[in-house]
């Protein structure tokens, strides 16, 4: 076909055109990119930014709590240890009382986005965290944490990295399920940040709020959560966060002390989360303010700073002076009493944190008791309690979140102690069937209840293509010249671009690779218009096709997309389908843990 029969105004051919066209050929032949391998390369840069999030909360919750308490030293708990009582009773108060101002106005705040909460955007399906109010929430938490407030910091980190992840998709357009893997990919990165532990915040992500460790979703919460780690490691040194001494199993029944000790953790697990439950309740019957309701739960961690200091802030230098044998265990127990207490008056006074890292030290106060205990039996064993501390840690936080597997790793990530693996797999599992036979919530099953976890994944299940197709793609008429194709092509870094003629008539599409032949011939190029290479062989997909017809229909396709074209007469081109999108969404909707197979063609390698 000659140059006359192309339409006026048409792109004249340029050599730079062909040149970036001969390039991006290459490259898709060489890597052959996926957009499963775009998400996690996405995760990554997530990974990166959630931990920058992270190292700048820490600086300015340390930077606060110095200028609320004037002191010098290093942690909370030598802060408040070395503060007349006044100074101890009065500073949680304040700090829960600026704290609970900042979200009693913030969250007054209306428009955009609503949700403030990443798990609540994961199970909801849609992803969008509003940024407004994320930072209300994560500088009352900075208020709470720096005055000395029972509870971890690791809540708000996961927030500002999640709260990355969506700000980042909605400027990208992603889709629905992408989304809301890459917001999970944002909350792996917050814990893998918070613990120096990126396998434990990837699986914590996957069993307890994605509720999947397929691997279409588990690479990338991978992905992110270990460049976070080593993002952190960069900043703040590789060190393990607790220090433990040397262990060593010296006889096969020396396991069975840590059987009973994840019996014992079982046990008194649903009751330490019957507590958190029952002063969340009580406070909600209170009709005042939440500052008023938070600054009396800054009182009563002030009141009880004042016998021990060290209820203060999240617990991490309480735990590493446990794992030291620093305490009898008199005061061991009696600052394990004062911690759950302060814990419960922080959390249900409405505080925003997490109270990942008070489990944690409730264990290892449990454990080492335990172990101190266990030096009195009348067999010749050989006891240390510090090991019963750690392995009692990951017991409770596996009988509390009922992740059994996300506490192993954990443990052992915070610990990198392998010695140490076998007695802590025992307990946590025994943690975790004795106390699920009393108690069957975890400590977040309640709140993914509210969020409406279930009913999603049962939408999930549910979805047809026209629930994920993205509207209007990107086409040209039959007459289009080659250089319009190149340049719709370098600009959108798609393998098929879509023909449509009339009124948006579907009759097929052209290949990135079928192009190839003419990169070398640019006399040639001059004269080939779309009709001239189009294919008609290219499947299509109806909207109101179910997710597993899809998922087939990619099985016999290598592109990345396919067209959807309207059910009705006239084949109207109405709107394209990802392949990753269904994969996620399949992967979303099935039961927690199980994996789905993948047809051969729909692995990340294929283009």
């Amino acid at each position: 076909m000659s140059t006359d029969d192309a339409p006026e105004g048409a792109l004249p051919l340029h050599l730079g055109v062909l040149r970036r066209l001969k390039w991006w050929v290459w490259f898709t032949e060489i890597a052959r990119p996926s957009d499963l391998q775009t998400t996690l390369a996405w995760a990554g840069i997530i990974g990166f930014g959630g931990a920058l999030t992270s190292i700048g909360f820490r600086y300015a919750t340390s930077l606060l709590h110095k200028l609320m308490t004037g002191s010098q030293e290093p942690g909370l708990v030598e802060s408040f240890a070395a503060l007349p009582w006044w100074w101890r009773l009065t500073i949680p108060a304040v700090g829960g009382l600026l704290g609970g101002v900042v979200l009693y106005l913030g969250m007054r705040w209306r428009g955009g986005v609503t949700t403030s909460d990443y798990m609540e955007a994961v199970v909801l399906g849609d992803g969008k965290i509003s940024t407004r109010r994320s930072l209300v929430k994560c500088l009352s938490a900075a208020f709470t944490v720096a005055s000395g407030g029972s509870i971890g910091r690791e809540g708000p980190l996961v927030q500002l990295a999640s709260l990355v992840a969506s700000i980042a998709g909605r400027l990208r357009h992603w889709s629905t399920p992408r989304l809301r893997l890459l917001v999970g990919c944002g909350a792996a990165a917050g814990i893998a940040s918070a613990y120096n532990a990126p396998i434990a915040g990837a699986l914590f992500v996957a069993e307890i709020v994605l509720g999947s460790v397929a691997m279409e979703i588990f690479g990338p919460l991978v992905f992110s959560s270990v460049v976070a780690t080593l993002t952190i490691r960069g900043f703040l040194g590789a060190d393990p966060i607790y220090a433990i001494p040397h262990f060593s199993l010296h006889s096969n029944w020396e396991v069975v002390p840590y059987l009973l000790l994840g019996l014992l953790a079982g046990l008194v697990a649903p009751w330490f989360l019957r507590l958190l439950n029952l002063s969340e309740r009580l406070a909600g019957r209170i009709r005042v303010p939440v500052y008023l309701k938070m600054c009396v739960g800054g009182l009563i961690v002030g009141a009880l700073a004042i016998i021990h200091p060290e209820v203060c802030g999240n617990g991490y230098s309480a735990v590493n002076t446990i794992l030291a044998g620093g305490w009898a265990w008199q005061i061991v127990a009696a600052v394990l009493i004062c911690k759950v207490l302060a814990t419960a008056a922080t959390f249900g006074s409405g505080a925003v944190g997490g109270v990942f890292t008070p489990t944690l030290f409730v264990g290892a106060s449990l454990g080492y008791l335990f172990g101190i205990a266990a030096l009195h039996f009348p067999v010749g064993l050989t006891i240390n309690p510090s090991a019963f501390a750690i392995v009692g840690m990951g017991a409770f936080l596996a009988a509390t979140t009922h992740a059994p597997i996300m506490a192993i790793i954990m443990i052992f990530e915070l610990t990198l102690d392998y010695q140490i693996i076998l007695p802590l797999m025992l307990a946590c599992v025994v943690g975790y069937y004795t106390s699920v036979g009393f108690e069957k919530r975890s400590i977040y099953s309640e709140a993914l209840k509210r969020k409406g976890a279930g009913d999603y994944r049962h939408q999930l299940a549910e979805l047809h293509v026209r629930d994920l197709m993205k509207p209007d793609p990107l086409s040209v008429s039959p007459t289009a010249r080659f250089a319009e194709i190149g340049e719709k092509f370098i600009a959108n870094r798609f393998n098929y671009l879509y023909v449509t003629e009339g009124e948006g008539r579907f009759i097929g599409a052209i290949s990135l690779h079928d192009i190839k032949n003419y990169l070398n011939a640019p006399e040639l190029a001059e004269l080939v218009i779309a009709g001239d290479i189009l294919r008609e062989d290219i499947p299509i997909i109806h909207p109101s096709a179910s997710l597993n017809e899809a998922l087939e229909r990619f099985a016999r396709h290598l592109g990345e997309r396919l067209p959807v074209v309207s059910d009705h007469e006239g084949s109207l081109l109405v709107g394209s389908l990802a392949k990753t999108d269904v994969i996620l969404a399949l992967a979303g909707s099935a039961r927690p843990g199980a994996n789905r197979t993948l047809p051969p063609s729909l692995t990340p390698n294929e283009a």
